[in-house]
């Protein structure tokens, strides 16, 4: 059972900066594709970015240009880099974790493994 720890949220203001980290447990963390989904109050939970073993990214288009997702296999993290915050990025982010090294487990909301959340509340 691979263990995911998210920190990093927090309450910021329209246009500030965040940086989410997720901690696993895995020892092969190397070779999994991660990611991260957010779920905002009464909506359903949407994909935000995912990163394969090999580093590639993927970003949903309502992110795109103002996040960036990056791995550090070294100290098994994902990292999200979210600039220019906007009011509607506010929600729980859930980092995810898949064996399968490519992508689309993390985009489709299919992964293996996830985290309880960090809460990220933009005020405006």
């Amino acid at each position: 059972q691979v263990q995911l720890v998210e920190s990093g949220g927090g309450l910021v203001q329209t246009g500030d900066s965040l940086r989410l980290s997720c901690a696993a447990s895995e020892r092969t963390f190397s070779s999994y594709a991660m990611g991260w989904h957010r779920q905002a109050p009464g909506k359903q939970r949407e994909y935000v970015a995912a990163i394969d073993s090999d580093g590639n990214t993927n970003y949903a288009d309502s992110v795109k240009g103002r996040f960036t997702i990056s791995r550090d296999n070294a100290k098994n993290t994902v990292n999200l880099q979210m600039n220019s915050l906007k009011s509607e990025d506010t929600g729980v982010y859930l980092c995810a974790a898949d064996p399968l090294p490519a992508r689309f487990r993390i985009v489709s909301g299919r992964a293996a493994y996830w985290g309880q959340g960090t809460q990220v509340t933009v005020s405006s």
